[in-house]
């Protein structure tokens, strides 16, 4: 694939050798970002783990403390007062077996998140395989099958992103727009960075965190090294 002018002028900039201290590299993402529109900002996480074993596969969701600069679209699935709350949280739609009918009938997705209660489960599972391709599934690690559905649509709302091992035992997340300040994206990378390496099984031996990238949405890889976090 040719890469744009753009793209090799930014690429330029980056020592693909060097591992930058987190600050620097917040800032050169910052620079490297050139799209027209507010680009993406994620870090990438190349762990030690070898994902064959259940007790090496992590997937869990965090709260970022300055938010992702996404708003995401949320449907819930209860009934009754767990319906109510999370309409007062600001769920953008509320409803029990007639959304899942929409989904079913219609191939309905006008939502990014689908928060349930543990009682709609069985329902959900019914569609499960329609839902699940597409990573909608809800799931009690990521905080999405709850009956605190107020804080859940909260979190959702204020910045809450998912994470999930791939197979190579990558983990990746939107932590933020390029149009943050550093000091923003500083705090949302140690954050996402921090409970990713509390989240080490305990069977992992040797080197857990093999490499750190931060990159803008088509900008280039920016190397981070791990020991200019404070863990």
């Amino acid at each position: 694939m040719k890469k744009s002018k753009r793209f090799l002028e930014s690429a330029e900039k980056v020592d693909k050798h060097k591992l930058y201290t987190k600050e620097e590299a917040v800032k050169l993402v910052k620079e490297t970002a050139t799209t027209k529109f507010d680009s993406s900002v994620e870090v990438a996480m190349h762990l030690n783990l070898d994902t064959k074993k259940a007790d090496q596969q992590l997937r869990g969701a965090i709260v970022l403390p300055k938010g992702t600069g996404k708003s995401k679209k949320v449907l819930v699935i209860a009934k009754g007062a767990a319906a109510d709350a999370a309409k007062e949280a600001g769920a953008d739609y509320v409803g029990d077996t007639d959304y899942l009918d929409k989904i079913q009938k219609e191939n309905w997705f006008d939502f990014d998140v689908m928060i349930a209660t543990p009682d709609m489960m069985p329902a959900l599972g019914k569609i499960g395989r329609i839902l699940g391709p597409k990573g909608l599934m809800p799931n009690p690690k990521t905080g999405t099958v709850t009956l605190d559905t107020k804080k859940a649509v909260e979190e959702v709302k204020k910045g809450r992103v998912e994470y999930r091992t791939d197979s190579y035992g990558n983990v990746h997340a939107l932590i933020g727009k390029s149009s943050f300040s550093e000091e923003d994206l500083l705090e949302n990378l140690k954050t996402f960075v921090s409970v990713i390496v509390k989240a080490k099984p305990s069977v992992v031996k040797g080197t857990y965190v093999k490499n750190i990238t931060l990159s803008s949405t088509m900008g280039p890889g920016v190397k981070v090294d791990i020991n200019s976090f404070d863990f």
